[in-house]
């Protein structure tokens, strides 16, 4: 059924295709995002829909941008939590977001679009903004910033994104087993061996966050 036809300035307009999209996206593959059922389903016409988006590539690439931006923000640190906390609350919301999100999550990063240059400036974007974060709050744990520990944090954010597609297509592990993973794997990579065991020795193994940090 075609959508109402309803008249929304060009931003509106913009913001409304893009946002169809995203939800197109969170159960199907970036490349069955189809722009004939998008315009369809704004009540426009196919035409009308590449005067606010060169080709169907530029749309795709716009869905994508968002969905990152929107995957940083409700992942964002709370400060009013321990370092552990903040770790444990946003990889929860982490989780929560692919999980609600999976047929397009898993298509950007194992799908074509993982080829695409455009797409993969996104992906390097959300990557250093979420590096940034955990190195942020890294000295709060006894994580020194050096380049070893950058490296380290860039490898476990690599992690993390396996981990996450492996348990959505085959999740043998429960929700909480697989925070538990890799919310230990982050100072296990991240701190010298004896430093990492006493911290994680302070960690519950239920998958829950310790009132406060140990450092």
């Amino acid at each position: 059924m075609a959508g109402k036809r309803t008249r929304l300035s060009p931003e509106a307009r913009r913001a409304q295709l893009i946002e169809l999209g995203v939800q197109m996206l969170a159960g199907r593959p970036l490349d069955s995002v189809s722009v004939e059922e998008i315009a369809e389903q704004a009540g426009i016409s196919r035409g009308l829909l590449f005067h606010y988006f060169s080709s169907k590539h530029d749309f795709h690439v716009a869905i994508v941008r968002h969905t990152s931006e929107e995957m940083l923000a409700v992942t964002e640190p709370d400060p009013a939590l321990p370092p552990l906390g903040m770790l444990h609350a946003s990889l929860t919301a982490y989780i929560d977001y692919v999980t609600d999100n999976r047929g397009g999550y898993v298509s950007l990063l194992r799908g074509t679009a993982s080829g695409d240059p455009a797409m993969r400036e996104i992906f390097e974007q959300t990557r250093t903004a979420m590096a940034e974060r955990v190195l942020a709050q890294a000295p709060n744990i006894g994580i020194e910033r050096t380049p070893r520990a950058e490296l380290a944090v860039r490898g476990w954010i690599a992690f993390v994104e396996e981990t996450a597609i492996s348990w959505l297509t085959d999740p043998k592990l429960t929700k909480g087993e697989l925070l538990e993973l890799v919310g230990q794997a982050l100072p296990a990579v991240a701190l010298p061996p004896e430093v990492a065991a006493a911290l994680l020795g302070a960690m519950p193994v239920t998958g829950r966050p310790p009132a406060q940090a140990a450092v």
